[in-house]
């Protein structure tokens, strides 16, 4: 069953505040988008992804992701995270009001396209979510086909979406558990293998994603 992501974005030198202080401050945008670059680069090459819709603060400061291959938006005059992932999926909706939609964050540098497409076909169709490597929080959220997504990310969304009906995924999914927020995130990150954006803007070697 294909799916289409919705993925949202602050404006780079906004977002990841709580990762202030891993490069120095003039290369924290640049590191913003390449954990961004590196995610989404992952996603167009997974399997039953069909269309991934970017719903920036600022288009023209992220217009260089155009180029993976994914369509890019505004946030429709909506502020916050839910409502960022809310305009995105009625905007998907309009072309397909049967399909599958999804959230996904935009901050998984080392996502695999394989762990990826295990969580769609662990899904099967049905509202699922996967929570942070933390048990917390949450990477991606999928609705049923033609039902509301439903987002409620935001401080303990793993207990929110699971509240509201959304299955837990269960397989091991590293890659897609590890989300980037704090510098000790990035760590952990990199013992997994980054993706070559984020690599380049770090400025050393990474281990190379398998």
């Amino acid at each position: 069953m294909d799916v289409d992501l919705v993925v949202p974005m602050k404006h780079p030198r906004d977002g990841k505040s709580r990762l202030r202080g891993a490069v120095d401050t003039e290369r924290h945008p640049g590191l913003v988008l390449a954990l961004a670059a590196d995610t989404l680069a992952a996603v167009v090459a997974t399997a039953n992804v069909r269309r991934v819709l970017l719903v920036a603060a600022d288009p023209d400061a992220v217009a260089e992701l155009r180029d993976l291959g994914i369509e890019i938006v505004g946030e429709g005059g909506g502020r916050g995270l839910n409502q960022a992932f809310r305009h995105g999926a009625d905007l998907l909706r309009r072309d397909d009001p049967g399909g599958v939609v999804g959230a996904l964050q935009a901050d998984l540098p080392a996502l695999r396209a394989g762990d990826l497409s295990a969580a769609l076909v662990e899904a099967a169709g049905r509202r699922a979510f996967v929570a942070d490597r933390q048990g917390t929080g949450t990477t991606l959220l999928l609705a049923a086909p033609g039902a509301p997504l439903d987002p409620r990310f935001g401080p303990g969304s793993a207990r929110a979406h699971e509240a509201s009906g959304a299955v837990p995924l269960r397989g091991g999914l590293p890659s897609l558990r590890s989300d980037v927020d704090t510098p000790e995130d990035l760590a952990h990150v990199r013992t997994l293998g980054v993706g070559k954006h984020t690599t380049a803007r770090l400025g050393e070697p990474c281990a190379a994603p398998g």
